[in-house]
């Protein structure tokens, strides 16, 4: 009763606080600013608070409101359907993103979660170009801000990462921008435009990767006040291609071959200058923290040439660091690394706040920062711990199983893929054995249930013809998409996780329905957001609702979350 009259009062408070009066102009912020921190799980936001400044987490937490109870409700938890369902707010069987990469039946070979080879790449290399959001079936709140408006709002998403870029941005965006590892540049392709902007081809021309690999990867504070992590070398960390341990400082000059005064000596000498650079591993920046330096850089710049938030209307801006992911993957939750990397996203975190407020106005621009996914403890560091946990090998779970069903009913290809945790198998091939579909979806699954790490495995079917509305069950099904998931669907143990290096493991991955993976920071901050906290159990699902609540206008066609009042109410 009590749980039901607060709601009751605080939906009357948010009514009041935004309804609009009559005679009154419609209030909506000037730009709203979508943060994505790809791999953040919510305990970073306190695990290095004391190491934070005071303009960048701090601020937003000060001055903003947290949702300090936000999971995915979902699996499996990845970088594509994270980005999704923030921005769609819905799960992955509504709009189609079940993974990063997923079989498709009809043409008999997978894809990946942003490809698109009817587009062409514009300023970049032909692999890295051809992308597009075609793939995602909803539209998303940045779709319903330009159908609201008109199409005169702008909406630009960025990222290192093309699927961070590009679906946030959605379907109608003016642009997405992504970097392309061959040319150190951010690209796009024909989906939005047939050329870069001028702004871009000058931020481009600029060479900034090229400047933040040109020297040592040092700690920003002394190494000995990193104490909220383990030691500098562990075995549990991978170490860069080239380096004989995991330790400081990473020589980036000599990892990415970038010969500064080399490309300095071209360029006066009218040469091009990837040329002398031509052996240059620009992707390296990808796993540093100034990879989400340079994201921060180019984030700026679209503000300022754009004018964003500048026009007299509502724009949208999606930025992706992407870096948290690639150095939590190669060196796990608990490394030096990973807190320098945290350390220096909270610098441009403070830049990127501090401009806005020069350029679009203190308490104008609306900002939300989330993250598409958690991340697990390495499973050495664990057991070294004495903590339950460990690792499977994927390509092997693939191979045994096939064997198995080889003994079983004899020679064909009947595993196409194990992907997203989820096995695929040759529908045709059990077609014409004249063997029963489901029957053989529920011996596949006995025979996964006997693999280690394994904790469960149910079949599609059985997804298909039941409904769940908690638990480990309603994670599946709503990860579920019939015409693009597997056969059989697989749970592994809490600390358990996928090693594609199996039986090395080292670094960190994601992707389950433990808390780890799915708990992460929910953080609302400027136009008209009320300071304060809530433990109330939130969704992913319910930002885009409830940014479109912000903004009076509808919420993405698929949505399935439903606003947070408690952020709403003043």
């Amino acid at each position: 009763m009590k749980k039901t009259l607060l709601l009751l009062m605080t939906a009357a408070l948010a009514g009041t606080a935004f309804g609009q009066k009559k005679g009154k102009a419609l209030e909506r912020p000037k730009l709203v600013v979508g943060i994505v921190v790809d791999q953040m799980r919510y305990d970073y936001l306190y695990r290095y608070w004391d190491k934070f400044g005071s303009e960048g987490f701090r601020r937003l937490l000060g001055e903003g409101f947290s949702y300090e109870n936000t999971h995915y409700n979902y699996v499996p938890t990845y970088t594509g359907p994270g980005h999704a369902s923030i921005y769609t707010g819905t799960t992955p069987s509504v709009h189609g993103i079940v993974g990063n990469n997923w079989w498709v039946r009809e043409e008999g070979k997978g894809t990946y979660v942003t490809e698109d080879k009817t587009v062409q790449s514009v300023g970049g290399s032909v692999a890295a170009g051809q992308q597009s959001p075609r793939h995602m079936l909803t539209s998303t709140i940045t779709d319903e801000l330009r159908l609201a408006t008109n199409f005169q709002a702008k909406v630009i998403g960025l990222s290192m990462k093309d699927r961070g870029s590009i679906l946030p941005a959605g379907h109608a965006a003016n642009a997405a921008y992504w970097y392309d590892g061959t040319n150190g540049a951010f690209i796009s392709s024909t989906f939005y435009q047939q050329a870069l902007p001028e702004w871009v081809v000058q931020f481009n021309n600029r060479k900034l990767s090229e400047q933040y690999l040109s020297k040592p990867w040092e700690t920003l504070l002394p190494i000995g006040q990193y104490t909220e992590s383990t030691a500098d070398d562990v075995a549990w960390e991978g170490a860069f291609k080239g380096e004989s341990k995991p330790v400081f400082p990473h020589n980036l000059p000599q990892l990415s071959g970038i010969d500064i005064a080399a490309s300095k000596a071209g360029q006066r000498a009218g040469a091009d200058a990837s040329v002398a650079t031509k052996s240059a591993n620009y992707d390296l920046i990808r796993s540093t923290p100034f990879g989400n330096s340079l994201t921060a850089d180019f984030a700026l710049e679209a503000v300022r040439a754009e004018q964003l938030g500048q026009r007299g209307i509502t724009d949208f801006l999606a930025v992706s660091f992407s870096c948290t992911d690639y150095v939590g993957h190669q060196f796990g939750p608990n490394a030096i690394e990973t807190e320098d990397t945290y350390l220096r996203l909270d610098q441009d975190l403070a830049r990127l706040l501090t401009y806005l407020d020069k350029t679009v106005g203190k308490g104008q621009a609306l900002v939300f920062l989330s993250a598409d996914h958690g991340a697990a403890h390495s499973p050495e560091f664990l057991r070294d711990k004495k903590i339950p946990a460990g690792s499977v090998g994927p390509t092997l779970m693939r191979d045994s199983l096939q064997h198995e069903l080889v003994r079983r009913h004899g020679a064909g290809n009947w595993v196409l893929t194990y992907e997203n945790q989820q096995v695929y198998l040759n529908r045709p091939l059990i077609a014409q054995k004249k063997l029963d579909l489901h029957n053989f979806q529920v011996e596949v699954a006995e025979v996964m249930l006997k693999f280690a790490g394994v904790t469960r495995a149910i079949t599609a079917d059985d997804v298909q013809k039941s409904h769940w509305e908690s638990g480990m069950l309603m994670y599946l099904e709503n990860g579920y998409f019939p015409k693009r998931s597997g056969d059989v669907l697989v749970v592994l143990e809490p600390g358990w996780l996928e090693a594609y290096s199996y039986p090395i493991s080292r670094g960190t991955t994601h992707g389950s329905a433990s808390a780890y993976d799915t708990h992460v920071p929910l953080l609302f901050w400027g136009w008209h957001v009320r300071k304060g906290e809530s433990y109330v159990p939130a969704k992913i699902t319910d930002i885009a609702a409830t940014i479109a609540r912000f903004l009076h206008i509808q919420e993405p066609d698929g949505c399935t979350g439903t606003p947070l009042l408690e952020v709403l109410a003043k």
